[in-house]
This record gives structure tokens, sequence and C-alpha cells, in this order.
């Protein structure tokens, strides 16, 4: 493998970005950090947020995920569908009605001050550790690649990964970002298409030939109505991605930063609903990908790594495969990183600076941007030392480690939202926190007791909807005799 080529390629690669990012931030102010001055075009939105859905964890985990429970993930993007439709129809409505920037400002003006900080605080550390967990994969991934073999060590990649996002964000935020998402989602399908015809080719099949050879392997068994109390049966798995979307989309600041960047309320919808239909197809050839790896593992005697997150790039870099692929993996998988990491790192800014230093009550322009720069720094500085965490205490697949720990931290969100929504009811503002601390310590004894409570029962995904539940019923308990 030729690390200068790569290095080049990278370097290329990472000068076009800042380009992009030079060009779409001039004349930017605070509400083109925020939300783009709201003029971001539908469309743009919608394929750009193809990249910042998919992450550097869909890109490596998801493909390994095959070995283990063949295409069953299908199921869950089949709830991340219905979970779109479920943010489009009911929460950006509300929104854009609202004239948000902050989505958690809703929770002051539905419920009090200590709901309001209670949410955005939920969402931070959700944010927080699921940004750290992308990004954790892919410097691992490149430290293996790249860096290992020019000596510099694992903290030092994470260093230079982070400054780069900085670089890219710290001017033009969502004003950027709606660009360079754009850029990197071509690479992350690039990607997938290169790595999947050159493992046919090598194997001597056509794409059709390869394809058919996947649908007729075991790898591609979607459904599971066998057991409910399997993890992977079909309820559970359908229900889960349903509201990880409802929560990781519908009430995620940096999710939802990027559709209050489109001009209306119906140019959004149109956002949404887009982006919720190619979405199932670009997962699906993920999972092909993925197939397509073990086939061709079992096929060279290539032994199955513990860590099955670890088969993808030890088939492109092993030199099985042209250097042209290893050059799309490493591009793709930079992509997909940076399509998701840059976003968080500008509504973690967005909501630290509006919803816990209240910078929106600033009248000085000047003074606010100053504030912001520094948040913008210290939220680059957090996920830096949680990387670094991670790399002592994290090993098994990182999607599924992702999705559960979804479920623990944007429950009480979901709760929060959904008593808002659906009841009129007003609740005793100052007990919140307490009843959000206690949901998801509630929801982790359920689910380690569950086999012995529940005859056998295990929680998957839909640990998410109990969690917002033990959250709803909470609230009915602190709720105040007035409605609205």
């Amino acid at each position: 493998m030729n690390l200068t080529l790569i290095l080049s390629v990278i370097a290329i690669y990472f000068i076009i970005l800042i380009a992009i990012s030079f060009l779409t931030s001039r004349k930017a102010d605070n509400n083109s950090f925020f939300l783009g001055n709201k003029k971001s075009p539908w469309f743009i939105v919608a394929f750009g947020m193809i990249g910042a859905s998919i992450s550097g964890v869909t890109f490596i985990s998801v493909p390994g995920w095959v070995g283990d429970s063949n295409f069953s993930y299908m199921q869950v993007v089949f709830g991340y569908f219905i979970g779109y439709l479920v943010v489009a129809q009911i929460l950006m409505p509300i929104y854009y009605k609202m004239n948000l920037t902050s989505i958690y400002t809703y929770l002051e003006t539905r419920f009090g001050i200590a709901s309001y900080k209670t949410g955005a605080t939920f969402f931070l550390i959700s944010r927080i550790l699921g940004a750290s967990f992308r990004l954790f994969l892919v410097a691992n991934v490149l430290q293996v690649i790249i860096f290992d073999k020019l000596n510099i060590p694992f903290f030092a990649t994470v260093a230079i990964i982070i400054i780069l996002i900085w670089l890219v964000t710290y001017k033009g935020g969502i004003k950027t970002i709606i660009w360079t998402d754009t850029f990197q989602t071509v690479f992350i399908l690039l990607s997938i298409f290169f790595t999947t015809y050159f493992i046919a080719k090598n194997m001597n099949f056509s794409l059709p030939e390869m394809f058919n050879n996947v649908f007729d392997s075991n790898y591609s068994k979607i459904f599971n109505f066998d057991n409910y109390l399997d993890k992977n049966y079909f309820i559970k798995q359908i229900l889960g991605g349903a509201f990880i979307t409802i929560t990781m989309t519908g009430l995620d600041q940096d999710m939802m930063q990027k559709n209050l960047s489109c001009r209306n309320i119906t140019e959004a919808k149109k956002n949404m609903f887009w982006f919720s239909v190619v979405l199932v197809p670009i997962n699906l050839m993920f999972l092909i990908l993925g197939a397509t790896l073990f086939i061709f593992a079992a096929n060279n005697n290539i032994p199955i790594p513990a860590n099955t997150d670890e088969l993808y790039p030890l088939i492109v870099t092993g030199g099985y495969l042209p250097q042209s692929v290893t050059i799309f993996f490493i591009l793709g998988l930079i992509a997909a990183t940076y399509a998701s990491a840059d976003s968080a790192l500008t509504s973690l800014t967005t909501s630290f600076s509006i919803d816990i230093l209240n910078v929106n009550k600033i009248i000085d322009e000047l003074k606010k941007k100053k504030i912001i720069r520094k948040v913008h720094i210290l939220i680059s500085f957090i996920l830096f030392a949680v990387i670094i965490l991670f790399k002592l205490f994290v090993s098994e697949n990182i999607i599924s480690t992702l999705l559960m720990v979804a479920g623990y931290t944007y429950g009480p969100l979901l709760g929060l939202y959904a008593f808002g929504i659906f009841t009129k009811h007003q609740i005793k503002d100052k007990f919140v926190t307490i009843i959000a601390i206690l949901s998801p310590i509630i929801t982790f004894l359920l689910d380690y007791y569950s086999t012995t409570l529940f005859a056998g029962y295990k929680f998957g995904f839909e640990l998410i909807i109990i969690n917002g539940l033990i959250m709803f019923l909470g609230l009915l308990a602190i709720k105040k005799n007035k409605t609205l």
C-alpha cells in the first residue's frame, strides 16, 4: 500500500472541503451559523443528510453486522422510514410554527425553564456520546491503516481529525455543512459501489451475478418472526427503528437544524420525505456489501475477525483488491464520518450557546460571535476527551452499542415531547430533572433483569420506547390540576 499516494489523496480531499467551507462562509453571520439564513435548497439538504445519517458507524459496522444478524437490520430501516414520516408530519410543523432555532425552546414554552434545560442537557449528552462513538470508530481504522505505519499515536490521530472538523465548520456553521455534506455523500456512495464492483470482479462475477449470490445466501434473510424473545424479532426492530428515528432525528438539534434551514415547512417536508425514501435502498446497499465481504472472505480463506467491524477494512487494505479500492474506502470512511461529525459539532455549539448560555438574548452580534467561537472550541476538546475514554472501554460492535445507548439517553426526550404534544396537562416543572434521571436508571434495571422478570424476554432497540413510557408516566405523576 502506497502511503504517500493515500496521504496525497486525503490532503487533496480536505483542501477541497476547506475550499467549499471558505466559499460558502463568505459574509456569514450568526444566523448563517445557526440556520443558513433559511435559504438552503431542500434537495441539497436531503442529499447531504444521507451522508450525515450514514456516518462512519454505518459505513463500517452495518456490513460487519451481517455476519451475526444477516439482513435483519433492514427491519430497523423500515422502522426508520415510519419514524421520518412522523417527524415530518408532527414535529417539524411545530418547530416551523414557533420559528425555533433550538428545538428545545419548545419545552420552555410548553412546561418551563427546568424542562427546557433538562431536554437540552440530555441532547448534549446524547450527541456528544453519539458523535464520539462515530469518530472513535474511524480514528481506530485510520490508526491501523495509516498512522501506526507513521508511528503517530492514537491521541494525535484523534486530534488531527477534530482539528480538521473544526476548520471546516468554525465560520460558516450550518450554511457550510449543507454543501460539504453533499460533496461527502457522493464519495460515500462511490465507495460502496467500487468496493462491491471490484470484489465481484475478483470472484469473476458481474454485479448482477454477485447480487444473485448474495440473495441466494443465508445472509439475505431480513424478517424474523420466529421468536418474540429474540432481540431481532420483527416487531421489536421496526418499532425500535421508528422511535430511534423520532428521537435521534426529530428530537435532535443536529438533524433538525438542517431541516430548519429550509425556506419553509413545505420544502422541509419534501426534504424529509425524499431523504427517507432514498435511505432505504442505500442501507440495503450496505448490507449487500456486507454479505459480499463475508462471501469473499469464505472463498479466500480469510479468517473472520472476532470484532466484525474490522472485516471491511481488513479486506480492502489487505492486498486482495486493487489499491484504488483502498483509496475509495478511506475517502468514503472519512466522508461518512465528517458528514455526521461536522454537523454534530455545529449543533452542539448551537444548543450549548442558545440553551445553556442564552446567547440569543445578547443584542451585540460581535459579542455573541465571540461566545459561539469559544463554545465551538470547548465542544471540540470535549469530543477529543470522550473519544480517548472510549478507546479504553469499548470493544463490541459499534452500531449495536450506539443504538442501545440512544435508548437510554434519548428516552427522556421522547417522554417529554410526547407528553407536551399529546396531552394538555401542565406539570410541576422543578421535578422534571429528577424524573429524567430516574427514567434511564429504571430502564437499565428492567433491561438487566428482563430475562428473570419477563420469562426470558430480552429487550432490543424497543428499549427506547420503554424509557420514553417511564418518563411519560413520571410526568403524569407530577402533573398539575390545571391544563392548557
